[in-house]
């Protein structure tokens, strides 16, 4: 099986505060059914408070990041699925929940991770 990258960036998400519970609500509902049907391998959100650095190969950290990925942020979920027609069954209920759009990527199978 494939594990596939569902996310979204968090300027994505667009509901009034007083909704925040709700949808905090939804997403998990959708992390609990995908924990039962075992497809869940992780999930979570890009900790905006701490800014990116790059770490060179010799330890050298210089704050900042790849030039691509400087808005990576907002949230995301790991499944472990068999088809990506799963993944994107499964990229529709967090987008229900989450109110916007999600972003689905395919992970290349590694055989010594």
């Amino acid at each position: 099986m494939t594990k596939y990258l569902i996310s979204f960036p968090s300027g994505a998400m667009d509901f009034p505060d007083a909704e925040l519970q709700a949808v905090s609500d939804a997403t998990h509902a959708v992390a609990e059914e995908a924990k039962a049907a075992g497809v869940w391998v992780f999930g979570g959100a890009i900790d905006e408070s701490a800014p990116p650095v790059l770490v060179e190969g010799d330890g050298t950290v210089t704050a900042g990041t790849y030039p691509q990925t400087a808005q990576l942020d907002g949230g995301f979920s790991v499944l472990e699925l068999p088809s990506r027609e799963a993944a994107l069954e499964w990229a529709a209920k967090f987008a229900v929940s989450c109110r916007c759009a999600q972003e689905v990527r395919a992970f290349l199978y590694d055989p010594a991770s």
